[in-house]
């Protein structure tokens, strides 16, 4: 034990002598050189639709949550040319899908109806343009945003009979572009 407690002070001076006396002479990790950020690769001939875009949608038919059942798809228009710059890439009456997600007839002490749509995507030419039903991300929720079409009638009376919701044929709604996509334009 003793001859351990002589060796012991000699290590350690050693190991003191072969260290760095300041950060400038410290070896630094090997950095790989930085790349600017690479965009992805546009085709030739395309136009990029960027996510957040304005989508003017109208219901193609009309739709009620008397008659609506969970999962029916719900046929939308576009009712403005969708344009890139002064470019359309989406002509005006291009079909635009939604799924119901959410139905509730009307009940009775006053009980409204509920109708949820999901909105899924709108078709121009091959491409399929996916939309949702707000402009930003927040959350950023998987299954998409969920555009609320409800309708909550309080209870007015024990036996008085709640509204069903009823979106008329040709009902505006705004939809918003979910993700940058590459286009063609259309003529």
């Amino acid at each position: 034990m003793r001859h351990l407690s002589a060796v012991l002070p000699v290590i350690l001076f050693g190991t003191l002598l072969n260290l760095p006396l300041n950060a400038q002479e410290m070896p630094q990790p090997a950095r790989p050189p930085q790349q600017a950020p690479q965009q992805a690769a546009q085709p030739e001939g395309t136009l990029m639709l960027r996510e957040g875009t304005e989508v003017k949608l109208k219901f193609a038919e009309a739709i009620s949550s008397k008659t609506a059942a969970l999962d029916d798809p719900v046929t939308l228009i576009l009712d403005e040319d969708l344009k890139v710059g002064d470019v359309v890439v989406a002509k005006s009456g291009s079909k635009a899908l939604a799924i119901v997600t959410n139905v509730k007839k009307a009940g009775m002490m006053g009980k409204g109806g509920e109708l949820n749509i999901r909105l899924e995507s709108l078709r121009s030419g091959d491409a399929k343009i996916h939309v949702r039903g707000v402009k930003s991300r927040e959350g950023e929720d998987k299954l998409g945003a969920t555009v609320a079409l409800t309708v909550l009638f309080g209870p007015i009376g024990l036996i008085k009979h709640g509204k069903n919701i009823e979106i008329k044929e040709g009902t505006p709604l705004t939809a918003y572009v979910a993700d940058d996509i590459a286009l063609p334009s259309v003529r």
